[in-house]
């Protein structure tokens, strides 16, 4: 994670690389941690989704998979123009893409805002194209939403969440909220990392500043 190439501007459309016309790997079936499927492309009745990149997506996910009424997660390439890119081609900054996780939940148990604070919570959201030493356009942080509702409590909690930082001598919130686009699942070895590799990379340190408890 930390030797990818250094790119800080997103290509457009025709800058970046064409990709594929369909998937080129498998993913296993099993999620590794969570009883549940990897590939979610059908969710059941009752759940939601939502997808976030928050810097390395190894970290990230575990993030996720450790709260309580989160059903499924994965690892992905979100917010890009490239078809099908692959880790290396996300790395190269050609794709437009953030390293993302999606996160399947049951909001009975979990709101999407308690997934909102929890994402601003464990990253620094201010940073830009990187996280902490990790650098580059696929690193940034981004919130990808799948309706008006999840688009205004993204929008209701950026806001409440960024006077604290900024008194606290961090800059403005630099999180890119936008409808979800596409999203293409990560190679096999990324999904899960973590659990596959309990000593792996982890970057996710957290700014240490909670959520306003009127948010």
């Amino acid at each position: 994670m930390l030797f990818s190439r250094h790119h800080h501007q997103l290509p457009t459309a025709d800058q970046a690389l064409k990709g594929r016309s369909e998937a080129w790997f498998s993913i296993a079936d099993k999620h590794r941690v969570l009883d549940a499927p990897v590939v979610t492309d059908e969710v059941p009745d009752g759940l939601e989704v939502a997808v976030f990149g928050l810097g390395c997506f190894w970290g990230a996910e575990e993030i996720f998979w450790q709260m309580p009424g989160v059903w499924s997660t994965s690892v992905g390439y979100a917010g890009g123009s490239t078809p099908y890119p692959s880790y290396d081609e996300v790395c190269s900054g050609l794709t437009g893409h953030t390293e993302a996780v999606r996160v399947v939940f049951d909001p009975a148990t979990v709101s999407y805002a308690d997934l909102v604070k929890a994402f601003y919570e464990f990253h620094d959201p201010t940073q830009g194209m990187r996280q902490g030493n990790d650098r580059g356009t696929q690193y940034r942080s981004a919130i990808y939403t799948f309706s008006e509702e999840q688009a205004q409590t993204a929008k209701e909690l950026t806001a409440a969440y960024e006077p604290d930082l900024v008194q606290r001598g961090y800059g403005p919130i630099t999180t890119e909220v936008k409808p979800a686009g596409t999203y293409y699942y990560a190679e096999d070895q990324h999904q899960q990392y973590l659990a596959k590799n309990p000593h792996g990379y982890r970057c996710h340190s957290a700014t240490g500043i909670p959520f306003p408890a009127t948010a």
